[in-house]
């Protein structure tokens, strides 16, 4: 595995885990409510800007990885939509770019 292609995967890892640590502490203490989770993302106009930047961000992703997938038959890289839009940007698109790089048969 080239360093490139290892600097995306630990990017995806840490994409996964470092945003999840600060999602458990915010369940442990109001709950699994996703609808409390949603207000608290526009609980001001800065909140509010960079739920945007991130929904924007993962629509944008989402495209390229269907254009791509559409014309490089790379199917496995379609997990990154998924991980993207159940974990976050910060996992998906190093993932992505990790399924992306791999030698194609």
């Amino acid at each position: 595995m080239s360093k490139l292609r290892l600097i995306y995967l630990t990017l995806a890892f840490w994409g996964a885990i470092h945003p999840m640590y600060y999602f458990a502490q915010w369940f442990s203490e109001y709950g699994f409510s996703l609808g409390q989770m949603v207000a608290a993302w526009h609980a001001n106009a800065a909140t509010s800007g960079l739920v945007w930047d991130l929904t924007i961000a993962a629509i944008t992703l989402t495209v390229w990885i269907v254009a791509e997938v559409a014309v490089r038959r790379n199917w496995l890289a379609l997990v990154a939509i998924p991980a993207t839009f159940c974990i976050g940007v910060s996992c998906g698109l190093p993932l992505y770019l990790f399924l992306r790089t791999r030698p194609l048969d």
